[in-house]
């Protein structure tokens, strides 16, 4: 496997996936918790729309668990796509498979939900096709605390870089002297 997909995060060689944020699945995680998520993921997408870098994103079953976060679904750069799907993993889905393909970038960072299911099996999926995988610890949650740290501690254990979304966005930004440096630290409260 290439060692630069694992090391940090290039804004030419990363997309952006956000998994499962969805209106029946939040309503269930504590307040604190969910805060954290959405400002994180936010945080997470206003930087990739501002470095041009894809994002995709997907809804577990929306008939059954609702559709994507409306306060994140309108903030998603214009044209990324949402994907529907009934499999846990995204990794598989011919639509997406293909898009990710086509982009050309081997460096997939995801935020999401949940991280002991849909996060874990996509984030193992990628990895073993080949992808760098970078988890933004504080952009995943699950509806108990256990499930994610187990999910935490399985994917570190398969070699999945697990990171925060603040240090994602300075990877990506590499310099101080960034032409988005200050706007995106701006963000960063």
């Amino acid at each position: 496997m290439n060692t630069e997909n694992h090391s940090l995060c290039c804004a030419d060689n990363s997309s952006l996936l956000i998994v499962d944020i969805q209106t029946h699945l939040t309503a269930v995680i504590p307040a604190k918790v969910l805060a954290r998520l959405q400002r994180n993921t936010s945080l997470l997408i206003h930087a990739a729309k501002r470095l041009a870098i894809p994002v995709y994103a997907s809804e577990q079953y929306p008939k059954g668990l609702g559709p994507l976060e409306s306060e994140l679904k309108n903030i998603l750069p214009e044209g990324s796509p949402v994907y529907e799907k009934t499999a846990f993993s995204c990794a598989n889905l011919p639509a997406f498979k293909a898009a990710l393909g086509e982009a050309g970038r081997k460096q997939v960072i995801i935020a999401g939900m949940e991280a002991h299911i849909c996060v874990l099996q996509t984030a193992l999926e990628l990895f073993g096709q080949g992808y760098g995988v970078f988890v933004a610890a504080d952009a995943i949650c699950s509806r108990h605390r256990e499930s994610y740290e187990l999910a935490l501690q399985r994917l570190r254990a398969a070699g999945i870089s697990i990171c925060d979304a603040e240090s994602v966005v300075f990877e990506w930004l590499g310099d101080a002297s960034h032409a988005h440096f200050k706007a995106l630290q701006a963000l960063i409260k």
